[in-house]
């Protein structure tokens, strides 16, 4: 029984993901962002610890997507109305989501940079 209710659990989060790649715009902008950087890397042969340092970077800024898109969609359901609570709890969850994107970003230049300009 109990390995049942894990593929059911498995399921059910695949579902979750597959809801936020059709529906959620910025969702899909960051997996072609990833997409991209992982065949940069490729073409630069990362190394190990490089390559544990991006996925989890890309890891971050896909998870706070997600949770942002989750608790937007809370808010909205709560009330369709405009209302400063909800306004400030989705611009924080928005917030955390820049907050991840431009740390990936840095995290993309300071090991990515280095190695183009000993290419070039």
């Amino acid at each position: 029984m109990k390995g049942k209710q894990k593929s059911v659990g498995f399921a059910y989060a695949w579902q979750g993901i597959l809801f936020v790649i059709r529906n959620e715009r910025n969702f899909r902008l960051h997996l072609l962002a990833a997409v991209i950087v992982i065949f940069i890397g490729t073409l630069l042969h990362l190394s190990m610890l490089e390559w544990v340092v991006i996925i989890v970077a890309i890891a971050n800024v896909l998870i706070t997507e997600m949770i942002n898109s989750a608790l937007e969609a809370i808010m909205d359901y709560l009330s369709l109305e405009f209302h400063p609570a909800i306004k400030q709890i989705k611009d924080m969850a928005a917030g955390a989501v820049l907050i991840a994107a431009i740390a990936a970003a840095v995290i993309g230049c300071i090991i990515f940079i280095p190695k183009i300009i000993s290419i070039v």
